[in-house]
């Protein structure tokens, strides 16, 4: 299996190109809230520049909990720089790119292979007690 790193990469592209991302931790919460059916994948991205950011801790608790409740894979990354370049004009601040949601692709559209490949790893992560495992996104 191609690295976790590059398969978020490829995921997160082909989710941008489509029209099915979602940034910033109100945004997806919003998302969440409303239509949890409608989200196949969760991104957590932290940095030393946030880690005492007590608040951002606490919205990724809950966001957390959140996708354990309804079956949403899940996993962190720790460098929400490179997230926010992947983003493009999504995201508009830094702190938009905390939290990414990708949604489901349309009815009747191509499943991505890379998502599929994310979802495998995450059951396989909690299969072992990782419940957010952590994934390296590869330098450009």
């Amino acid at each position: 299996m191609a690295s976790e790193g590059a398969c978020l990469v490829e995921a997160v592209m082909c989710a941008r190109d489509e029209g099915r991302l979602t940034a910033g931790v109100y945004e997806c919460a919003k998302i969440m809230n409303d239509d949890p059916d409608s989200v196949s994948f969760c991104v957590l991205a932290m940095d030393e520049e946030f880690e005492c950011d007590i608040a951002l801790q606490i919205h990724f608790t809950l966001i957390q909990a959140f996708c354990f409740d309804n079956d949403i894979s899940i996993v962190r990354v720790s460098d929400a720089q490179r997230l926010a370049e992947l983003l493009g004009d999504k995201a508009g601040q830094l702190e938009d790119a905390h939290c990414v949601l990708i949604t489901n692709p349309t009815e009747g559209s191509w499943e991505d292979p890379a998502l599929e490949k994310l979802h495998v790893f995450c059951a396989e992560s909690r299969s072992c007690h990782d419940w957010v495992p952590e994934v390296t996104l590869p330098a450009r």
